[in-house]
């Protein structure tokens, strides 16, 4: 475990956490709505379809359409507990350049010259700060949230700091990393050989519920995700893919990936039923949209690792081999509509049927 633990805290950094984890759960909400219920909006806009996710698509290994929809919001955050130190700049370029402030923003022409800027408005517990966030998430790379070191009347705060992060670690230095703590190389990713290195790089992106060798914020989230192991606090990276029609999502708590979902009359009905409750309240509480008889939901699956993808308990070298599963389905969850407050997700099994 790279995090430290509670218990191992002191009572201000336990605080800290509480409150890194409330504000995750208000960012959480605000993303699906904007990578999802905004694009399928978008959709609709434009009289388009929606090219809803295949529910095969959501199975471990399973092959994305290499096709990039324009409606389809897409974007990438990196929520960090602590401050990152400058000795990581090298991978993760955060410089006084790309600092949010006003002059960067005017100067990289993300905001248009008349608009108002506050430096409050890029803390999370501003009242505009979801306003500000929709301006910056088209930007190219990624946005860094973390935490500000001023405190102000003694508590903690969250900020924005940066925007047009780019991550720059390599794939083979993230697989090698990975495979190291897993125990499938010693020290270089080519100690074993050409075809060996190629099947752990195979075996990273799998290891993030992606196929392997794509490109673009996925990629970069991943490699983001696992670089920022080597700072022992928390961090949450949320990739939206106009290709996968996603929202990504990779944190302490593990891998996860959310989609919209067209359920027909009968799975409504059958959804209620297993949970207690009317369909008429199902409707109104999880469906974001009709589609004829049936609606459209959001439907969340949450990934588990093998014992593959665990490091082994005796702590030996071990053999990769590539038949192995290193990810599993945990659970399948239909999520309420953001900003639900008194209905909780729900247990579906709708990947498998």
């Amino acid at each position: 475990m790279y995090w430290r633990h509670r218990d191992d805290l002191s009572l201000s950094d336990r605080l800290r956490r509480s409150y890194y984890n409330l504000l995750r759960d208000d960012l959480d909400q605000f993303l699906i709505e904007k990578a999802l219920v905004e694009s399928f909006a978008n959709f609709g806009a434009r009289n388009q379809p929606y090219p809803f996710v295949e529910r095969r698509e959501l199975k471990p290994r399973a092959l994305i359409p290499k096709i990039e929809y324009e409606c389809q919001n897409s974007f990438l955050v990196i929520f960090f507990e602590d401050i990152i130190p400058d000795m990581h700049k090298k991978y993760i370029r955060f410089y006084n350049s790309n600092k949010i402030t006003k002059t960067n923003l005017l100067r990289s022409g993300t905001l248009p010259l008349d608009a108002s800027f506050e430096r409050t408005q890029k803390c999370l517990e501003a009242a505009h700060f979801n306003n500000f966030l929709n301006e910056l998430l088209p930007v190219d790379y990624a946005l860094l949230i973390q935490y500000d070191p001023v405190k102000v009347e003694g508590r903690n705060r969250y900020c924005m700091t940066h925007f047009h992060v780019r991550v720059d670690w390599p794939i083979a230095d993230a697989a090698e990393d990975l495979a190291r703590y897993l125990r499938y190389v010693s020290k270089d990713l080519y100690e074993k050989g050409e075809k060996y290195a190629e099947d752990l790089q195979k075996k990273f992106f799998e290891y993030h519920c992606l196929p392997d060798m794509i490109g673009g914020r996925r990629t970069a989230a991943i490699v983001a995700s696992q670089y920022l192991r080597r700072i022992p606090y928390i961090s949450t990276v949320y990739a939206a893919s106009s290709e996968a029609r996603a929202l990504m999502r990779y944190s302490e708590q593990g891998t996860s990936k959310t989609v919209l979902m067209k359920l027909s009359k009968k799975e409504i009905s059958a959804a209620a039923e297993n949970h207690a409750i009317s369909v008429t309240e199902f409707r109104r509480h999880y469906m974001i949209a009709k589609a004829g008889q049936g609606g459209v939901f959001i439907f969340q699956t949450r990934y588990a690792l093998t014992q593959h993808a665990l490091p082994p308990e005796d702590g030996k070298l071990r053999e990769v081999k590539p038949e192995n599963f290193w990810v599993t389905v945990e659970q399948q969850l239909i999520l309420p509509k953001p900003g639900t407050w008194a209905y909780p997700p729900l247990r579906c099994n709708l990947i498998y049927t």
